[in-house]
């Protein structure tokens, strides 16, 4: 009996120390994302819903058609791709907030539902716009360049945030709290001065862009903005579109056009020169950069890595070949109104414009890649800073 006893005891220790055992091992839940708020800027690479149809840039005037946003909504949101961009799983998924970023322009004037200035109020908004250029409407008017061209630049987005700062009555503290998502911005300078670029060197519309966005961000900054992340240029010569206009003999090792994505490359080092300038200058803040043209360069160098099977062709376009893609013939409109079967084995969705598939990858590599490959400082450093800021 006393045996049997000493035995159970055994048993009851051996148990509950297993149980503590099992306790101190199970991992501790990840804290939650510290911000609430989003602000979103730029392009269409960033455009939730601030372009439609009618006013969408030349020859991409079709995004309230479908087959965009065929893949994830099921209907055109207007999106450019067939689903979800990278400032959409930025929101739902690495912060974990209850929706995705409502456009600006739903938001504002008589368009404006109670739904969307609920999400407003709680989550932020999405100031990009399809067309936009870094450079302000006024210089292309003046040199003859504004043909179809959207007329919002990158301050034109400026004025849309303090409209919306002040109609919504945001204090100052809460301005510091949110985090400032500024797209890509600076590819439709070069592409509306593409066809003056003897008069209009390159040079110097990389000088006025990037002039132009550090502006803006200072902007933010002094406005109370602390999390801003940055992203740069993608491989704007691996599109079909410059593929399609550029000279056969214009490539580089990746078959892309040479000449573009180095435009691309040197635009992203004098982009990040003026943030390292902006962190001088504002200690207090976390200025990242994302850097769009590393994640692009991984992808094109390894596809089939990534799951994809078509690099450069076009999914939603027209013509066939090398490119699929027709500059008058674009995705959504009457000639091109149904797209690839498989949009998740394609990279380029329109000719310009990524897929969700694509997006999604990019996603990854900025807001889960600790190396620092991709964004500089990472997103869990910005998340930790945030944390430490908000005193969580």
């Amino acid at each position: 009996m006393a045996a049997s006893t000493a035995a159970r005891r055994f048993l009851l220790l051996l148990a509950a120390v297993t149980v503590v055992s099992v306790a101190a091992a199970a991992p501790a839940p990840a804290p939650p994302p510290p911000f609430r708020t989003v602000y979103a800027f730029g392009d269409s690479f960033t455009d939730t819903g601030n372009t439609h149809s009618t006013t969408g840039p030349y020859s991409y005037g079709y995004v309230s058609n479908p087959p965009y946003g065929a893949t994830f909504f099921h209907r055109s949101t207007n999106r450019y791709s067939d689903g979800r961009l990278v400032v959409d799983f930025l929101a739902t998924d690495a912060l974990a907030l209850p929706s995705f970023l409502p456009p600006y322009l739903s938001l504002a004037g008589p368009n404006a539902t109670s739904a969307s200035s609920k999400s407003s109020k709680y989550y932020g908004a999405n100031f990009a716009v399809a067309g936009a250029t870094a450079i302000e409407h006024d210089f292309f008017a003046k040199n003859n360049l504004s043909v179809d061209i959207t007329p919002q630049s990158i301050m034109t987005e400026l004025g849309w945030f303090d409209a919306h700062l002040k109609a919504r009555q945001v204090k100052k503290e809460e301005i510091g709290e949110a985090l400032y998502w500024v797209g890509e911005i600076g590819a439709n300078d070069y592409a509306y001065s593409f066809m003056a670029a003897d008069s209009i060197p390159p040079e110097r519309i990389r000088t006025m862009a990037v002039d132009r966005v550090t502006t803006f961000l200072e902007g933010l900054l002094k406005r109370g903005a602390k999390y801003v992340v940055v992203q740069g240029l993608p491989l704007t010569g691996c599109l079909p579109l410059a593929m399609t206009l550029a000279r056969p003999e214009d490539r580089d090792n990746l078959s892309c056009v040479a000449s573009v994505n180095k435009q691309s490359m040197d635009h992203n080092h004098h982009l990040q020169a003026g943030i390292h300038r902006l962190r001088q200058a504002h200690p207090g803040a976390v200025v990242a950069y994302a850097d769009y043209y590393a994640a692009h360069l991984a992808v094109m160098r390894s596809p089939a890595r990534y799951g994809f099977a078509e690099p450069f062709k076009t999914c939603c376009g027209s013509g066939g070949g090398a490119y699929n893609f027709e500059i008058f013939s674009t995705c959504g409109s009457p000639e091109v109104p149904a797209a690839c079967a498989q949009p998740a084995r394609y990279v380029n969705w329109d000719g310009v414009h990524m897929t969700e598939a694509m997006y999604k990858v990019v996603a990854g590599m900025f807001f889960r890649d600790a190396s620092g490959a991709f964004i500089r400082p990472s997103f869990a450093s910005l998340l930790a800073a945030a944390r430490k800021g908000h005193g969580n």
